[in-house]
């Protein structure tokens, strides 16, 4: 099979490489953030708040990761296992992904430019995925075990959208979630379908395309090109490249994807902005991107 490697993207200071890094992503805007602690959070039983650092790095583009580097200090997290995003005012949102622990409605913590809670909500248990769009409203798509699908909230815990009664198929486990813009681009378990969500068009905010291509954990939508990123088993680094008809989702090619080394990614993270997938692999230091767009 052809291969196709990653492109450098971003990489974490190695002055901080002795913290933990408890989650990364890449913002709506091409940024790049780590969450750090000082050491790993431990398995069972409540934890403490603790403080964490959060570096950014702002690349300039792909192939030439960033020197420019921003620092800040967050206190008292609360999330074991956290999501984390940033808004386009510069706050950070730090979500844990289960809710079942935090009866006080504090699961999604907001930090101002100080690193202060702001503002704390909770959007439901089993967070699959959560990814701010350039207006500040944050979506959350979540796994099997809650069946709320893919939300959308306002960074002040107002849900502004739900996929309730918006004839999804098969949505019981939201794979894959690419925001892009004030728009959504979603691939949930079980038939895999490709879903379009546009809020913001009335006559028409959820469009449905069929699709025979099972088990991406990523997808990427440039014009009427799409590339799913994933699988089952063997195939967990597929890339597959397909084109939209009317109604569905043809495949035209597939490549593996590789890291800019050309070995395989192993246990990774992948985000998906727009035409683009950003990855990162274990110890989770450097984002690589593949763009359709380019």
């Amino acid at each position: 099979m052809q291969k196709t490697a990653l492109i450098p993207y971003a990489t974490l200071p190695r002055a901080h490489h002795e913290r933990h890094v408890l989650t990364s992503t890449v913002d709506a805007f091409g940024s790049a953030h780590w969450l750090l602690a000082e050491r790993a959070p431990q398995r069972r039983g409540d934890i403490p708040p603790f403080d964490a650092l959060v570096v950014s790095v702002h690349p300039g583009h792909p192939g030439h990761p960033g020197s420019n580097v921003e620092l800040t200090e967050l206190s008292a997290v609360r999330a074991r296992w956290p999501h984390l995003d940033r808004l386009p005012d510069g706050r950070f949102v730090v979500a844990a992904s289960r809710a079942l622990r935090y009866e006080n409605g504090d699961q999604v913590q907001v930090f101002d430019a100080l690193g202060h809670e702001a503002v704390s909500f909770s959007v439901g248990d089993a967070i699959e995925h959560l990814l701010a769009d350039e207006a500040g409203r944050i979506w959350v798509g979540h796994f099997d075990e809650n069946p709320a699908g893919i939300r959308r909230w306002s960074a002040t815990g107002q849900p502004v959208w739900s996929s309730d009664g918006a004839d999804i198929p098969g949505l019981f486990d939201c794979y894959a979630l690419n925001v892009s813009g004030t728009a959504a681009w979603a691939c949930p378990y079980t038939d895999f379908p490709l879903v379009a969500i546009r809020p913001e068009h009335p006559l028409r905010p959820v469009t449905v395309w069929t699709n025979r291509i099972r088990g991406a954990k990523a997808v990427a939508v440039h014009g009427s090109r799409v590339v799913f990123y994933g699988g089952y088993g063997a195939e967990e680094d597929r890339l597959t490249h397909a084109e939209l008809t009317a109604t569905s989702v043809e495949a035209t090619d597939v490549s593996s994807l590789t890291l800019p080394d050309g070995s395989a990614p192993g246990l990774r993270r992948a985000v998906a902005r727009g035409s683009r997938i950003y990855v990162q692999a274990e110890p989770f230091t450097a984002w690589g991107v593949f763009d359709i767009g380019s």
